[in-house]
């Protein structure tokens, strides 16, 4: 929080914000459904294309904001399998931002200490968008603060299709197809975010309320923020009063809080103890 506070004006609504978050409650993986651009852009009767240049922002402010709190791991949804059905100057223009990001965020993920991922189909993506995505990968290997993880050309649905087909093709070259067995674990463990924590909070922009066949295993006890605030008009206090917002749920996962657990039971006590005599 010391870091958060270092960036922000005292008395401002972000500060005022920042004040009321608990250090010890925040989320450790934040997922974002950056959603909106094309509305964003509408509405101000310029192309579509405007809006995904606007989007970078946040994305930048975003980053610095989780990266100051110590938030372990954010991914960003930024191209999904589907998206490909766009027209094609739109998805070129796409890759050509995302270059861009790349290039020139490189200095600001290394002073961060951000260590960048990424997870989809990488193998379909344009050579130069895949050169630049491992530049950025292998530069930040090192670091050990943020994990900044991007799904690109990805789908929930295809994640998991993979998982599985990575099971089956391990057991194949180990012979032990016929013994093969899939459980909880072993598909966890081929997910692209293996080795990251669940998605505490989603938060998906732009007032939509679906998931859009993103993170759908992991997400499976995430707390869900929706905002009508399209992605190009998200601003720190947008981030902040999510967590805020999560730090209010109580998060039982398909249990009982002790609080609610314990009442119960007292509620129930006397009426079974009457019964049992």
């Amino acid at each position: 929080m010391k870091d958060l506070f270092a960036a922000l004006k005292p008395g401002s609504k972000d500060w005022r914000l920042a004040e009321a978050i608990d250090p010890d409650r925040l989320p450790a993986h934040i997922a974002i459904i950056m959603d909106g651009n094309g509305r964003w852009a509408r509405r101000r009767n310029l192309p579509r294309v405007a809006g995904h240049r606007a989007g970078i922002e946040p994305v930048q402010t975003t980053v610095e904001t989780c990266s100051r709190l110590g938030i372990q791991a954010l991914t960003l949804y930024a191209f999904s399998v589907e998206n490909w059905k766009r027209p094609r100057a739109e998805v070129d223009m796409l890759w050509r931002l995302l270059r861009l990001y790349l290039r020139r965020e490189l200095p600001e993920l290394m002073r961060n200490r951000v260590r960048f991922t990424c997870m989809g189909r990488l193998d379909g993506l344009p050579p130069q968008v895949r050169q630049d995505l491992e530049n950025s990968i292998d530069a930040t290997a090192g670091n050990n603060g943020l994990r900044l993880n991007v799904a690109i050309n990805y789908s929930g649905r295809s994640e998991l299709v993979d998982a599985v087909n990575a099971i089956v093709e391990d057991a194949r070259l180990e012979g032990r197809l016929r013994d093969l067995h899939i459980d909880e674990e072993s598909i966890a463990a081929r997910l692209y975010t293996a080795g990251l924590p669940d998605p505490d909070l989603l938060i998906r922009t732009s007032g939509e309320k679906r998931v859009s066949n993103f993170l759908l295993w992991q997400i499976a006890y995430a707390e869900l923020y929706v905002t009508d605030t399209l992605w190009p008009d998200f601003r720190r206090a947008d981030l902040l009063d999510a967590i805020l917002d999560y730090q209010k749920r109580d998060r039982r996962f398909g249990g009982l809080s002790m609080d609610a657990e314990s009442a119960a039971l007292k509620e129930w006590a006397e009426p079974v103890a009457t019964i049992a005599q």
